[in-house]
């Protein structure tokens, strides 16, 4: 059974051991494959690094490990929150670790495998500890934002530049969060995070990262949409907001089910909401790359088509095991 604690309290510091196994990359490069090798020549669990396979009832369009997947090697951190739930960084971390500690006491090696890069930095260099969240102040900021479509970036660029850089207009949470601490602390929360900013070189980590050709990625990126749609991603959406609690702000902003909750309500129809979902899958592996490319401590592995899971493990193996 995965292990799962909901633990209370932000971190600061990572304390993830340093001899843990990342296996990273942008969506649709084949993670999932070629973790699932990994896994099984280092003798390893897996946790999820994912920010929405967190989230039951959320399979397709998060392209979850199949239950045979799962089955074959222990996964962690999978299907652990409701969609109507929130999901903080924090509790992440905190989850992360509690199952870390879980797995070395088997005896087991710990290998992450996922493409949410902020789960991975705040792994790798630990979370900025914030004010506590301010509710009144976040939903007069959220107004704002519906009423005035990108009034927040621009405010954001004014009194935080670097971090509007590096936030898209329509990430409405971040947004928030950023002006929520600069009003709370008078200081820019790219400021705060500056001592997070310095990573170990790749050489003294085992975080690797898959490096594809940017276009063969996109034309995966396309295959893959048509199949969720395929599989049932409208129906899967459908379902979701039948459930007696609609899904989070997080669960419901995620690529692929935002479109089609958009589509269900009324917007594009199915043809161009399929579009939608490439195209905003396309920019998302684009945000990833810039993210990832950041991180001192990840090491690139050339990678294309046609894939080859177990040799591409092995050659993570081999290299992770000179890194000893």
């Amino acid at each position: 059974m995965a292990c799962f604690h909901r633990l209370v309290g932000p971190l600061v510091n990572p304390t993830i051991p340093t001899d843990c196994w990342f296996l990273t990359g942008p969506t649709a490069g084949g993670k999932t494959e070629i973790g699932l090798k990994l896994a099984t020549r280092l003798g390893a669990e897996i946790i999820s690094l994912d920010s929405m396979a967190l989230y039951r009832q959320m399979d397709i369009g998060t392209a979850k490990p199949t239950a045979a997947e799962q089955a074959a090697v222990p996964h962690h951190l999978i299907d652990v929150a409701d969609p109507h739930e929130e999901f903080s960084l924090a509790q992440y971390v905190e989850a992360a670790e509690a199952c870390v500690a879980e797995i070395r006491g088997r005896g087991h090696q710990v290998l992450f495998v996922g493409g949410t890069p902020l789960y991975l930095k705040a792994l790798l260099r630990g979370i900025f500890e914030g004010p506590a969240a301010d509710e009144p102040f976040r939903r007069r900021l959220e107004t704002e934002e519906r009423e005035s479509p990108g009034v927040l970036h621009r405010r954001l660029a004014q009194v935080d530049p670097t971090a509007a850089a590096k936030l898209h207009a329509n990430d409405t949470r971040r947004l928030v969060r950023a002006l929520e601490v600069f009003e709370k602390t008078g200081t820019p929360i790219s400021q705060w995070q500056q001592q997070f900013n310095r990573g170990r070189p790749a050489e003294q980590c085992r975080v690797f990262l898959l490096d594809w050709d940017r276009q063969t990625l996109y034309s995966r990126i396309d295959r893959r949409v048509e199949i969720m749609f395929d599989r049932g991603l409208v129906e899967e959406v459908a379902n979701l907001l039948a459930l007696d609690k609609p899904p989070s702000k997080t669960a419901a902003q995620a690529v692929g089910y935002r479109e089609v909750i958009d589509h269900l309500h009324g917007g594009p129809d199915l043809k161009r909401t399929v579009e939608l979902v490439q195209t905003h899958t396309r920019q998302f592996a684009k945000r990833q790359w810039t993210w990832f490319r950041s991180l001192s401590e990840c090491r690139p592995v050339p990678i294309a088509e046609p894939v080859d899971a177990a040799a591409t493990a092995a050659t993570i193996a081999d290299a992770g095991c000179r890194l000893a």
